[in-house]
């Protein structure tokens, strides 16, 4: 059977042909210009901002914030959930497996971050692959704070008492596996002194349990902790950075105190689930970093004992991939074990 009789007309396939360059190059063309539109149109309603600790913790205190200058901004609510509950697992879980269109965002933390995976090895969300990065909001030292009627008044007492009463202080930190709990796990190994570790459901309850008198001290943020410092409700003996807290300039470093080379410090960070499309990614990340770079901004995250950073997506999650990598040899290493 010929081409002709089969019903093949050159002709007619030829200009079938070209009108179908003609579709596909319209199509190919509309794209761009309505990916664009959809970028300038963003955010045309709330945003769901997962804090996935309870109120009064560090990273709520960030995220309102932030929160409230998004709003001033964009003039659309921006809705702060807290979610709490496993180790800040279930709310970071669910905004993994959120809709991925901007609309669905996310506090992360050094905990929830890069802690977890060492911790968990069946965490439900991985936070390289099911989270996309859009800036680190802060930087903060950690507190080691006790209770005023607990006569220790330093680092080098504190080991001391340890020493000699193995297991007799309690210290509390915001989940297992968070960063008070590791700070703790790491202070007990380098100084071979024993403890129990105490977890709470966020750094809120934590510093709440240190106030009342249910534990003895607590390696905590020091956005949660730094007010009831300076209220007279919590003594600070130590803080777990490098350096010195502007915030609290005449209290040592854990390291200048008697352990030389301890150093812990927990972060916060927004993050967006995966194939959040890379537009609204850098969008979020352009007006965060404007925020953060605020004279007004940057002076509060600093009263507060803290430091922003405002970074890229890029920088941001190479620095999380380095963080996990990080923590993770500290938790294998000293064989840290949820309770």
């Amino acid at each position: 059977m010929s081409q002709q009789n089969a019903g093949f007309d050159p002709a007619r396939n030829a200009r079938g042909a070209v009108w179908g360059v003609v579709i596909a190059s319209f199509t190919l063309s509309a794209l761009p210009a309505a990916a664009q539109s959809g970028v300038e149109s963003y955010p045309d309603r709330p945003i769901r901002l997962i804090d996935p600790y309870p109120p009064g913790g560090g990273s709520g205190v960030v995220a309102r914030l932030i929160g409230d200058k998004l709003v001033a901004a964009w003039g659309r609510q921006v809705i702060v959930d807290s979610r709490p509950g496993a180790a800040a697992a279930i709310g970071t879980e669910l905004a993994a497996r959120a809709t991925p269109d901007g609309y669905t965002l996310v506090m992360g933390t050094s905990g929830s971050i890069a802690m977890n995976p060492g911790m968990y090895p069946k965490l439900a969300y991985d936070p390289v692959k099911d989270l996309a990065p859009i800036t680190q909001t802060s930087s903060q030292p950690m507190i080691v704070v006790l209770h005023p009627s607990v006569a220790i008044n330093s680092v080098k007492e504190l080991v001391a008492y340890a020493k000699a009463q193995p297991n007799k202080l309690n210290f509390s930190s915001s989940s297992t596996g968070g960063s008070g709990h590791l700070a703790g796990e790491l202070f007990k190994a380098m100084t071979k002194t024993e403890m129990i570790h105490i977890p709470y459901k966020g750094s809120g309850p934590a510093t709440l349990a240190a106030i009342s008198g249910e534990v003895q001290l607590t390696f905590n943020n020091i956005l949660a902790a730094l007010p009831h410092v300076q209220g007279g409700k919590l003594k600070a003996i130590a803080i777990t950075s490098r350096e010195r807290s502007k915030s609290l300039p005449k209290v040592p470093t854990v390291a200048e105190a008697g352990v030389p080379g301890y150093e812990a410090t927990s972060w916060n960070g927004m993050f967006a689930p995966a194939r959040t499309p890379t537009a609204i990614v850098n969008k979020l990340n352009a007006e965060v970093v404007r925020i953060l770079k605020t004279p007004e901004v940057r002076d509060r995250f600093i009263a507060m004992g803290a430091d922003p950073v405002a970074s890229t997506p890029e920088q941001f999650g190479a620095y999380v991939k380095s963080e996990i990598a990080r923590w993770g040899k500290v938790i294998r290493d000293n064989n840290i074990q949820a309770d």
